[in-house]
């Protein structure tokens, strides 16, 4: 049995918020390096030139690369064979976000009632987490800070089995037209199929915030996810809506199993940046 402190946890998850708002991830920067290529709109192009400027400066001056450093949604597998120790782990997390986001002066953007007070909670906790055990003695942390701008384009439908893959594209291209630029693309598009309704929401966001060069293990959802870029790239929304080829870097597509009368599907984008950052304890 291997022990982690709830403390090393704390420290983990604090540089994670930190490096996941300021460094643009490689496999992220090189993406927009091929778009750049293959953009043949000139606004296009210059657009995603900037975009390679502002994450460069960001990088270089340690600052947050949007003024929406989101909520601190975190993905976390813990081996069943972790014991955590000095603390409750949940506890940890909510920690680690509040020290990150108050000792890197990241915006806070989390009200703790969301209808009536909307107050601030000042630090962005409590964080969103999502945590699956998992064979073996490590923990592995995945922090993705999600803006707002493209939080607010998630989209959920409930199909039926007959609308098949035609459904699943009228939903893609449905979410992705409704979201244009307010979405600050060119977007990584994650898209959730099966389950039931919060599980394909689920799916959805794990897809959104996989590494920009995954590819689903299965290869007709690798097939689907090739399929479905081409798709969304026919809108000609482009860079940050002015038109042209690149309105996505990547879709990528999770999947769980679902009922037999259920053909759930949900999309949830990531804008430009598609932050995260990961460490393994």
């Amino acid at each position: 049995m291997k022990e982690i402190n709830a403390e090393e946890i704390s420290r983990a998850v604090a540089r994670l918020a930190v490096d996941a708002c300021c460094l643009l991830p490689d496999d992220v920067e090189a993406g927009l390096v091929r778009a750049r290529q293959e953009e043949s709109s000139p606004i296009g192009q210059a657009i995603l030139e900037q975009l390679l400027e502002n994450a460069a400066l960001a990088r270089a001056e340690r600052m947050p690369i949007c003024q929406d450093t989101g909520l601190a949604v975190v993905f976390a597998n813990v081996g069943q064979d972790v014991r955590i120790v000095g603390g409750d782990f949940e506890s940890a997390i909510h920690e680690g976000v509040r020290r990150g986001y108050t000792q890197g002066y990241l915006r806070k953007s989390c009200v703790a009632e969301p209808l009536f007070e909307r107050k601030n909670t000042g630090d962005n906790t409590p964080a969103v987490i999502h945590a699956r055990i998992v064979p073996g003695d490590a923990l592995r942390l995945r922090l993705a800070p999600k803006g707002a701008g493209s939080e607010n384009k998630s989209l959920l439908r409930m199909l039926v089995p007959a609308d098949g893959l035609d459904g699943v594209r009228r939903v893609v291209l449905e979410a992705v037209k409704a979201a244009g630029p307010s979405a600050c693309p060119p977007m990584v598009v994650g898209v959730g199929i099966g389950g039931t309704m919060e599980v394909a929401a689920l799916c959805a966001k794990r897809a959104a915030v996989r590494d920009l060069e995954s590819r689903n293990a299965d290869g007709r959802y690798a097939a689907l996810e090739e399929e479905l870029l081409d798709l969304v790239n026919s809108t000609g929304i482009g860079p940050q809506g002015f038109g042209g080829l690149v309105t996505a870097l990547k879709v990528h597509v999770e999947w769980a199993p679902t009922h037999i009368a259920s053909l759930p599907v949900a999309v949830n984008i990531n804008c430009h940046a598609a932050r995260h950052a990961e460490v393994v304890l």
